[in-house]
C-alpha cells in the first residue's frame, strides 16, 4: 500500500502562510494498492486537490470513497471533486447511516440547489452508495473493517489490511471514560453501550481495533490543556493518541486532524513533545505529524 495525505486539518480549512508545511485542507487520504486500485479516506477539502491530480492523468478513475462521518469537514470537498463529473468514472461511497438519514442523503444534501449549482444526480460518473455498520468488507484483494468510535454522528474508524500490511484510520475519536459516560449527550447511546460492554480498559475496543497496525492515523486535535475545556466535543489530545499507539503495539503513529488554531510552529512543538515522551517511555513506535503531500510506502517487496 501507498498512503498519501491530501488534507490533514480538522473542523475548518485554514489556508495561510502559517499553515503551509502541514497544510490547511480538511481530511482526505489516498491509499493505492499494488495494482493501483484507489481508496480514498474522507472527502474533506483535500479531495479537490486529489481530484485535480487525477484529472491530469487523463485516465478512467474508479475508486472507493470511505466517509468516516458526515460532519462538514469530512464531506465538504466532494462537490469540487472533478472526476465525479466525468462520464465513465465510477465511485463507491461507503459510510454509516441512521434511521433518519442515509449515506446517499448525507452526500447529496450539500449539493442541494440551494447550496450548490449541480445536484448529485447530475454528475456524470457512476455513483454507488453502500451503508455499513461494524463489519468487514472485501475491497479488491484487501479487507476493510469498520468500527464506531467515540464521536457524534455514528463516526467510523477504518482498518485496511492488504498484502500483509495494515493501515488504521481514526480521524475523529475522543477518549472514553466510563465515569462520565452517562453525561454524554451528543454520542448515540448505542455506541456508548458498545464501549461499556467491552471488558478491560475503557478504550480497549479501540486498542484492539488498532492492534499491530503498520500505520496508525489517529485524531490528535488538542493538547491535554486544551482538551480539559473541550471534553465531550469528540476529539483526542496527543497524549491519548500516544496511548493508543502504545497499547495497540502500532509501528507508526501519524498525528492527524490538526486543530484550526495550531499553526506549523505549534504542530512542530507537539511532535517534539510526543517524540520526547516516546523516548522517555522506551516506546518502539515512530511518530510523525500528518502533512499535505506526505507519502508512506508500505508496498511489500
Amino acid at each position: 500500500m501507498k498512503v498519501r495525505f491530501w488534507g490533514t486539518r480538522g473542523s475548518v480549512p485554514t489556508p495561510g502562510r502559517n499553515t503551509v508545511r502541514y497544510g490547511g485542507n480538511t481530511p482526505c487520504v489516498e491509499i493505492r494498492l499494488r495494482n493501483n486500485e484507489l481508496l480514498i479516506l474522507d472527502a474533506g477539502t483535500g479531495i479537490r486537490c486529489l481530484g485535480d491530480e487525477l484529472m491530469t492523468r487523463r485516465e478512467t478513475v474508479k475508486a472507493h470513497i470511505l466517509v468516516s462521518h458526515p460532519h462538514w469537514d469530512h464531506i465538504q470537498g466532494f462537490p469540487f471533486f472533478k472526476p465525479a463529473f466525468v462520464e465513465g468514472n465510477a465511485f463507491t461511497i461507503i459510510g454509516s447511516e441512521t434511521e433518519n438519514t442515509s449515506i446517499r442523503k448525507v452526500m447529496s444534501d450539500q449539493m442541494n440547489s440551494i447550496y450548490f449549482p449541480v445536484k448529485i444526480d447530475e454528475v456524470k460518473a457512476r455513483m454507488e452508495f453502500r451503508a455499513v455498520e461494524e463489519q468487514t468488507l472485501e475491497i479488491h484483494e484487501g479487507t476493510v473493517t469498520t468500527r464506531f468510535v467515540n464521536h457524534p454522528a455514528f463516526a467510523l474508524g477504518f482498518r485496511l489490511q492488504y498484502d500483509g500490511r495494515t493501515v488504521v484510520y481514526i480521524s475523529d475519536n475522543e477518549p472514553f471514560d466510563r465515569r462520565t459516560a452517562s453525561s454524554l449527550r451528543n454520542v448515540d447511546q448505542q455506541i456508548i453501550q458498545r464501549y461499556l460492554d467491552t471488558k478491560g480498559d475503557d478504550n480497549e475496543r479501540i486498542y484492539e481495533f488498532c492492534r499491530d497496525a503498520d500505520v496508525l492515523i489517529h485524531d490528535s486535535t488538542y493538547t491535554p490543556e486544551e482538551y480539559a475545556a473541550r471534553i465531550g466535543w469528540g476529539h483526542s489530545h496527543y497524549v491519548f493518541a500516544l496511548e493508543v499507539a502504545r497499547n495497540s503495539h502500532a509501528k507508526q503513529l501519524i498525528l492527524f486532524h490538526h486543530d484550526p488554531s495550531h499553526n506549523d510552529a505549534v504542530i512542530d512543538g507537539i511532535l517534539e513533545t510526543c517524540r520526547r515522551e516516546i523516548q522517555t517511555k522506551n516506546d518502539t513506535f515512530q511518530c510523525f505529524a500528518a502533512a499535505e503531500g506526505m507519502e508512506i510506502d508500505l508496498l511489500a517487496p
